[in-house]
C-alpha cells in the first residue's frame, strides 16, 4: 500500500485544479497501474481486465478478473470530481474605472467570502475544432480584492455581505478592457490560434498548494478536498486492490455540486451504461444483468462535517466525527444519504476488516444535510449503497481542512472493500 501516502494525496490535489483536470489525474494512475483506457466509440467486446473510460470530467474504470460468472456482483465506489467555485462566463472581458476585470458564474454553494484576496489561477478545458485541450495558467493570474475596512466600518460585526453579480468580477490587470484579451492568453497557454477556440468550461482556482501543517503533520490544507480526497481514494484503491469474486469499479463523476443532471453526472445514464455494456462483453444477457445489480452493493464516498471546536452547537451531540478518527459512515432517514441499517453494517464490517477505525455522522434535527450521489445512484440502480466520507472543516471554502490519517483509511477501507465478500 506504498501508494496510500499522504504526499501522493497532495500530488493528486495539486495536479486537479478542475473536474477534467481530476478525471486526468485518475487515468494517469490507473494507466501507471497497467489499466487501459477504453472509447465510449469502441465495440466493447474484447475489454481489458483493467481498464478505465473517460467522458469530460467523469471517469469510470472497472477491474473485471477473468473467468467470472455473468451474474457476478459489482462493487462500486462513487465520488464526484467537481467543487463549488467560479467558471469564467463565455464573454469574460469586463471591468471599469481603470481595472481589467474577469466576468464569472458562481458554480454551486461556494463559500463565497473565502474566494476573497487570493492569488487564482485559471484550469479547465478548451473546445477546438479538434476536440478538447485542457489548459491550466498556474500563476497569479487574477485577484478578489475585499473592501477595505475603512468604506465598511462596520464589517466585522455585521458579517461581509456579497452580492454575486456585482461583488465577484475578479481583477486581473490596469487599463481598459479589450475583447478577447483573455481568450489569446488562453490560446497562448494551450499553443493554439485564438481563433481555434470555439468555447471553453474554466475555472478558477486558489493557487496554494496542497500543505501539510501543524507541529504534529496530521492536518491537511487544500482546495477542493471535497471531494477529490474521495476521488484520490477510489483511484488508488482500484489499482492496488486484487478482487475476487466481483468486479471493482469507481464511478467519479462531474456535476455532483450542482445536481447531478447532467451526461457526467451521477443523476445521468453514465454508470448505467457502462455497467451494463461490461455484463454484454462478458456474455450476459438482459436478466444476468438485472441479476448482477441486485446483488451488488456501493459505497457512496463524500466528505462529512467534522466536529468545528468553535461552533459544536451546529452539530448533532451524539454524531460528532472527528479529525482523524477515521472515516464516518453518514446516516439520515429522510433518504439525504442512501445509507440503510444493512449497508451501515456493512461499511462497518469493510473498515474492521481493513485495521480502520469508524465514526457515525448524522444532522441536527434543525440543521438538514446536503445530499451525494449516493441516493441518486441508488435510486438509478437499484444498489444497496453506503455514504461515507472523510471529516472536514470549511467545506466549500476555496480552502478547506482535514486529518492526514483519514484519507488514507479511507483509501485502505476501500481496497478492503474491493478485495472482499461483503
Amino acid at each position: 500500500m506504498s501508494t496510500f501516502t499522504i504526499d501522493t494525496l497532495r500530488s493528486y490535489l495539486d495536479a486537479s485544479p478542475s473536474p477534467w483536470h481530476a478525471a486526468a489525474s485518475s487515468a494517469a494512475l490507473l494507466t501507471a497501474a497497467g489499466f487501459a483506457e477504453v472509447s465510449f466509440a469502441d465495440t466493447w467486446t474484447d475489454l481489458p481486465e483493467r481498464g478505465f473510460v473517460r467522458r469530460g470530467g467523469a471517469l469510470i474504470g472497472w477491474h473485471r478478473p477473468a473467468g467470472l460468472a455473468s451474474t457476478a456482483p459489482v462493487r462500486i465506489v462513487g465520488a464526484h470530481t467537481d467543487s463549488p467555485c467560479l467558471r469564467v462566463k463565455p464573454r469574460p472581458d469586463a471591468g471599469g474605472f481603470g481595472w481589467k476585470q474577469i466576468a464569472v458564474e458562481v458554480y454551486g454553494g461556494p463559500l463565497l467570502n473565502s474566494w476573497l484576496d487570493r492569488d487564482l489561477g485559471i484550469a479547465g478545458v478548451l473546445a477546438t475544432r479538434d476536440g478538447a485541450v485542457l489548459v491550466n495558467l498556474h500563476e497569479p493570474m487574477a485577484r478578489l480584492p475585499q473592501l477595505a475596512i475603512h468604506l465598511d466600518r462596520d464589517v466585522n460585526e455585521k458579517g461581509v455581505a456579497l452580492d454575486k453579480q456585482a461583488h465577484l468580477a475578479p481583477v486581473w490587470g490596469l487599463g481598459t478592457p479589450k475583447e478577447g484579451e483573455l481568450r489569446a492568453v488562453l490560446a497562448a497557454a494551450a499553443g493554439v490560434a485564438p481563433a481555434e477556440i470555439a468555447s471553453w468550461d474554466l475555472c478558477l482556482y486558489d493557487l496554494s498548494p496542497a500543505a501539510v501543517i501543524g507541529p504534529q503533520r496530521d492536518l491537511l490544507a487544500s482546495g477542493r478536498l471535497d471531494n477529490q480526497v474521495s476521488c484520490w481514494a477510489a483511484t488508488v484503491a482500484l489499482a492496488d486492490a486484487t478482487p475476487t469474486g466481483a468486479t471493482s469499479v469507481i464511478a467519479l463523476f462531474d456535476h455532483e455540486e450542482v445536481g447531478s443532471d447532467s451526461t457526467t453526472g451521477a443523476g445521468g445514464p453514465l454508470l448505467e451504461h457502462v455497467l451494463e455494456r461490461l455484463a454484454v462483453a462478458s456474455g450476459a444477457s438482459r436478466a444476468d444483468f438485472l441479476a448482477q445489480l441486485a446483488a451488488s452493493t456501493c459505497i457512496s464516498a463524500d466528505n462529512a462535517h467534522s466536529v468545528h471546536p468553535n461552533y459544536p452547537e451546529r452539530h448533532e451531540p451524539g454524531h460528532r466525527p472527528i479529525a482523524n478518527g477515521g472515516p464516518a459512515i453518514k446516516l439520515n432517514h429522510n433518504q439525504r444519504y442512501a445509507t440503510s441499517a444493512t449497508s451501515a453494517a456493512m461499511a462497518q464490517r469493510v473498515f474492521e476488516a481493513a485495521g480502520v477505525p469508524w465514526q457515525v455522522f448524522v444532522s441536527r434535527n434543525n440543521m438538514p444535510c446536503g445530499s451525494t450521489i449516493g441516493p441518486i445512484t441508488a435510486t438509478r440502480l437499484g444498489i444497496d449503497t453506503v455514504d461515507v466520507g472523510v471529516p472536514q472543516l470549511s467545506m466549500h471554502s476555496a480552502r478547506e481542512l482535514c486529518g492526514t490519517s483519514d484519507p488514507v483509511w479511507l483509501a485502505e477501507g476501500l481496497s478492503t472493500y474491493f478485495g472482499g465478500d461483503w
